[in-house]
């Protein structure tokens, strides 16, 4: 019987060694596919984009949205395209720590060169920088 206890426990802990194991490597897998670039806001007016003219309702909940430049704009494939970020430095310590945001692409930068790899609103700039206007290092992901 108590041989049997003893296997038990083992194949317990087996078990939860591989499962921290596989939590292990899926965080892994989430910062190896991360790309790194730079986030700058852009004001209104956001209508009219290049992906959905002047629609309202292209935009998300809460304004998490954003143009991009040329580099993640492919031919206007990147519209509707979804993006984790988080602010990683800039000038004067602009990131709010700890802080994640998820964004959709509307719109194809207006201006050339474009000043960043995302443009982002209002709205999801002052979400992950303490100061608008600035400059940031991003970290991003496409989900």
């Amino acid at each position: 019987m108590a041989s049997y206890v003893a296997n038990d426990n083992i194949v317990r802990g087996i078990a939860m060694f591989l499962c921290l194991g596989c939590v292990a490597m899926s965080n892994l897998a989430n910062l190896v596919a991360a790309d790194f670039g730079t986030a700058t806001s852009y004001n209104p007016p956001y209508l009219p984009t290049r992906c959905n003219g002047g629609r309202q309702d292209q935009f998300p909940a809460g304004n998490m949205f954003v143009a991009v430049g040329e580099g993640l704009w492919d031919n206007g494939a990147a519209c509707g395209r979804r993006y984790r970020m988080r602010c990683l430095s800039g000038a004067n310590r602009p990131c709010k720590e700890g802080t994640m945001i998820d964004v959709k692409v509307v719109d194809y930068c207006r201006i050339s060169p474009c000043p960043a790899t995302f443009l982002l609103s209002n709205d999801a700039f002052n979400a992950i920088s303490h100061h608008p206007n600035a400059k940031i290092n991003i970290e991003y992901a496409q989900t």
